[in-house]
């Protein structure tokens, strides 16, 4: 069973690094062109890195089998995600739209599921969740990334912008390094480490400095918020323990693949929301929002798991 004060330690690291984000742009640490200097930072820089260090892994050819339906559970999950995200929130404002959409696409697995994952299940657990990452990396920078896109661009301009960003190449590179076991020099790697575990951290400044913004009200939220929660925390991770428990797949694949399917939105909708100028205050509620609630729901998978 989970260890709800990990958890909660968990939950509670990251909401420091918010609250640190608030104070530092009250203190007008943080100004406009700070704000796009941290946000390109993240997007151009930290974040390939992690995408790039989540696929270095050694794969164990006697656990290859059990990989491979990780990984299609995770795909699974990402075209269930998908489905969703194109059935819901047509009659709203692009802005908000593109936001909730993307939630439902990317989700905080990478930073929270991962350490769950292991605290559940053991070592297997991480080896399970590194392969689970995979597609949701693919997705995120494929199809989510195209959710914020200039709709006044043709579709080929945004696939190409979209194939040669940063975090694609580095999905690339990662699946060469991957299926090669090519060895990168150590200096490499742990520069490659410095960076990416720097993510996180960067991440949630910079959504506490976009909070602490005059005439932001962090506790207004609205039915859609409400809504997207609902489908990001349990239906989600529903239809993926039953299809799994129906199919009669292993017991801790399941579980690595539901608690995964379970975390709450990911930092990035902020990033990419501050980026390509959708409502990034609307973007920071969902994330801290469905963050919130996982602190119950979670616990509830992991009793059930």
């Amino acid at each position: 069973m989970l260890d709800v004060s990990t958890l909660w330690s968990l939950q509670g690291q990251l909401f420091l690094l918010l609250a640190a984000g608030a104070v530092v742009r009250k203190m007008n640490l943080i100004d406009e062109g700070g704000k796009a200097a941290l946000t390109n930072i993240v997007l151009y820089v930290t974040l390939p890195c992690s995408i790039l260090l989540s696929f270095m892994m050694e794969v164990d050819h006697s656990l290859l089998s059990h990989l491979l339906i990780m990984f299609l559970i995770s795909v699974g999950v990402q075209v269930f995600s998908f489905v969703l995200s194109k059935l819901h929130y047509r009659n709203i404002e692009e802005s908000k739209r593109n936001v909730l959409r993307y939630g439902l696409l990317v989700s905080n697995s990478g930073f929270m599921g991962v350490p769950i994952a292991g605290l559940l299940f053991g070592p297997l657990g991480y080896v399970y969740a590194s392969m689970y990452l995979i597609p949701h990396r693919v997705m995120m920078w494929s199809a989510g990334l195209a959710l914020f896109g200039d709709p006044n661009q043709s579709f080929g301009d945004r696939m190409k912008k979209v194939a040669i960003h940063p975090c694609m190449v580095a999905v690339y590179l990662g699946f060469l390094l991957m299926f090669t076991s090519f060895p990168l020099p150590s200096f490499i790697t742990k520069t490659l480490s410095s960076l990416g575990n720097s993510t996180t951290a960067l991440s949630m400044l910079l959504i506490g400095s976009l909070l602490a913004e005059p005439g932001q009200n962090l506790f207004h939220t609205d039915r859609n918020l409400i809504h997207f929660t609902f489908l990001r925390l349990l239906v989600i991770p529903l239809a993926s323990f039953l299809v799994c428990r129906m199919i009669g797949i292993d017991p801790i694949i399941t579980g690595v693949g539901v608690i995964l399917a379970a975390m709450p939105g990911g930092s990035t909708t902020v990033i990419l929301a501050s980026k390509y100028g959708s409502d990034t205050a609307y973007a920071s509620k969902l994330v801290i929002f469905s963050t919130v609630l996982s602190l119950l729901s979670i616990p509830l998978w992991g009793m059930v798991l």
